[in-house]
């Protein structure tokens, strides 16, 4: 395997490693809860979570916006064991593509159904990031809106 994937999947491990920790503090009865009326609540956002790793592959690979919207639709991930096994067969799913590809591969450039073009590498580098930024929106839903620190250290 490349070992910059190696290292970006390792990095994506941490983030969905913390986030399961994060999930152990919750019951499923917090994931009614909507800080924001308009906004995602804590389930909704996990079951993005969740999805983020083989739907952010599939644009990666060039799904279209139809073919995303009947993605996620097919989504049943509605309590917190089921939304941890998404997360992890999803993750999963997405580190046997990446380990699959040559050097070649990695620097192809993809085109997601909105045009935004990236090779494959930084399409990986972009799902680190997607799943950072949604675990510290959960973090601080949690934190600053419900005054439930899960006490999770975030980093290595």
């Amino acid at each position: 395997m490349n070992p910059y994937v190696e290292n970006a999947l390792h990095q994506i491990e941490v983030a969905i490693e913390t986030i399961i920790k994060i999930m152990d503090t919750l019951e499923d009865s917090d994931l009614m809860k909507r800080p924001t009326a308009d906004k995602h609540s804590i389930g909704e956002l996990l079951e993005h979570i969740a999805m983020i790793c083989q739907a952010d592959l599939l644009i990666s690979e060039g799904a279209s916006g139809e073919e995303m919207t009947a993605f996620y639709s097919a989504s049943a991930l509605k309590n917190l064991q089921d939304l941890k096994g998404g997360l992890i067969k999803n993750y999963g799913i997405l580190a046997e593509r990446f380990s699959q590809f040559k050097e070649s591969d990695l620097h192809r450039e993809m085109t997601s159904y909105w045009g935004t073009v990236y090779t494959r590498f930084e399409w990986l580098l972009e799902i680190t990031a997607h799943l950072y930024h949604h675990r510290g929106q959960l973090h601080a839903m949690l934190v600053h809106c419900y005054d439930k620190d899960p006490g999770v250290m975030m980093f290595e």
